[in-house]
């Protein structure tokens, strides 16, 4: 049987998509960085054979994500894209699927297992006296230590994230609120009294604060396994 040529798939990206990966590629292959200029949008247009209408779109959807930005007498130049900003924008629970907010919250537990060490190399004096401050309020409004609470969680993690030193995952703990609310709607039979412990023993607040005083970078990671479990056996446990 005669062998027959195979159908090649049809292009359907729009003539705006081909442009936004060619303006793309043209920052790549030349190597510009944050602060350099780029060409004009009739100069693209004329090189890429394209109206400037649709140049002009594909650049503004670069300028959307923080790529490009027009400077008076300067033009159009590079700029470093705030990522985190970008991602802020889309994360509303209300617009993303349930399956996109579990793995969010996956990304958070992954996020918090490794911030250990970054805790102990920069932890400050001023940090450890927030912290105490965070536990204690704590401790003084909430009676039930085995339950977690919406708010403390946030003030206490949110704190540990301040205190990693890096300004990108400062920022991310601006985006807790929604994956934070994910669990408690979905998930409150895991974050009840009920819940037991392997070990036991819920680890509080006050004991991954004590763990980060006198502790190691190893025992606060294990510290803080058995603090997060119930999610943890939520996830692996399906």
């Amino acid at each position: 049987m005669k062998t027959r040529t195979k159908i090649e798939p049809i292009e359907t990206s729009s003539l705006v998509d081909k442009v936004e990966v060619r303006l793309l590629e043209y920052i790549k292959q030349n190597k510009l960085k944050a602060g350099d200029p780029i060409p004009k949008e009739l100069d693209f247009a004329q090189s890429l054979g394209v109206s400037r209408t649709v140049i002009r779109e594909a650049i503004l959807r670069l300028r959307t994500f923080g790529i490009i930005e027009s400077k008076k007498h300067r033009g159009m130049i590079l700029t470093n894209p705030d990522i985190m900003n970008n991602f802020q924008r889309m994360l509303d629970p209300t617009l993303l699927a349930s399956d996109t907010l579990k793995n969010l919250f996956e990304f958070r537990l992954i996020m918090e297992m490794g911030m250990a060490d970054f805790l102990f190399e920069h932890k400050t004096a001023k940090d450890m006296l927030e912290l105490e401050e965070i536990v204690v309020l704590e401790e003084e409004t909430h009676f039930n230590k085995a339950v977690f609470s919406l708010d403390k969680e946030i003030a206490f993690h949110g704190k540990l994230y301040e205190m990693s030193n890096n300004d990108t995952l400062k920022k991310f703990q601006d985006l807790l609120l929604p994956v934070f609310e994910f669990v408690y709607m979905n998930h409150s039979d895991l974050l009840s009294k009920e819940y037991e412990y392997s070990s036991g023993q819920f680890v509080t607040h006050r004991m991954l604060l004590d763990n980060l005083k006198v502790g190691t970078p190893e025992t606060f990671r294990t510290a803080m396994r058995r603090h997060l479990e119930p999610h943890f056996d939520r996830i692996f446990r399906k």
